[in-house]
């Protein structure tokens, strides 16, 4: 009688064909993580917004985006079905919002507000016993906010560099002509000519003579003559001497 030994370590064969059957039953691309993209990163307003889903099975049932902290029928936007002639259902939350759905779950919001901030969320059903999700956060920029808090874009910034430094410029050359002109006035004018001493009239009421005599100053020094400089003596001196020298003289008797 022949006894079969089993090795240990070795798993029956129909346990290994089931887990790969069970590899093989999974939809690609399950394992993968789910993951939101925005497009833009950072919108503006008025701009459209794509939020593309990334790590989506190839077959789902359906999914429902949500606007909120809570996934709830408060905080539904809308629902989607792939396959049926109206995919799409609105929820309470879409209000106004212009949204459309794609079967590969992503949504695009057109013309976002400031008001369509906020955490938006997916959920994905694969089957019944198994649901993807995921969430993002949403700040759409308005542009009255660029001037209370001061964040400029690039080409605002570069636009206001450039409008300084052509302010500065201008100034530098109107200051420069400026200079040009006052110099120039101060150069074209006619030096001053000095007041000189106005000549000293002089009148001698006693000599009986109503003629006016300018008394200036000679140029040289001019000596009298020798017979002048002698002494005189007046005693000595008889009246018709006296009046013959009135002339040098400068009183006589």
């Amino acid at each position: 009688m022949e006894i079969r030994s089993r090795t240990p370590g070795c798993f029956p064969k129909g346990l290994l064909f089931s887990a790969l059957m069970l590899i093989l039953w999974l939809p690609q691309g399950s394992q993968a993580a789910l993951h939101i993209q925005k497009i833009p990163e950072q919108p503006q307003k008025s701009q459209d917004l794509l939020l593309s889903l990334h790590g989506v099975p190839s077959t789902i049932q359906d999914f429902i985006w949500y606007l909120g902290e809570e996934a709830n029928g408060g905080t539904r936007l809308f629902s989607y079905i792939p396959g049926l002639p109206r995919p799409q259902r609105d929820g309470s939350a879409m209000g106004q919002r212009d949204i459309v759905g794609f079967p590969n779950g992503s949504m695009l919001l057109r013309g976002a507000q400031a008001s369509d901030s906020g955490t938006y969320q997916v959920a994905i059903t694969i089957n019944p016993s198994w649901t993807m999700k995921a969430k993002t956060e949403v700040q759409v920029a308005d542009t009255r906010e660029y001037s209370v808090t001061g964040h400029l874009p690039a080409n605002a910034g570069i636009m206001a560099a450039t409008i300084i430094g052509s302010l500065a410029v201008g100034s530098l050359l109107v200051g420069g002509i400026a200079y040009l002109l006052v110099t120039r006035r101060r150069k074209g004018r006619s030096p001053r000519i000095p007041a000189t001493e106005q000549p000293e009239l002089s009148t001698s009421p006693d000599s009986g003579d109503s003629n006016i005599y300018e008394v200036m100053p000679s140029p040289v020094f001019l000596v009298s003559p020798i017979s002048d400089t002698e002494p005189v003596n007046m005693a000595m001196m008889s009246p018709e001497s006296c009046l013959n020298r009135a002339p040098q003289l400068s009183f006589c008797l």
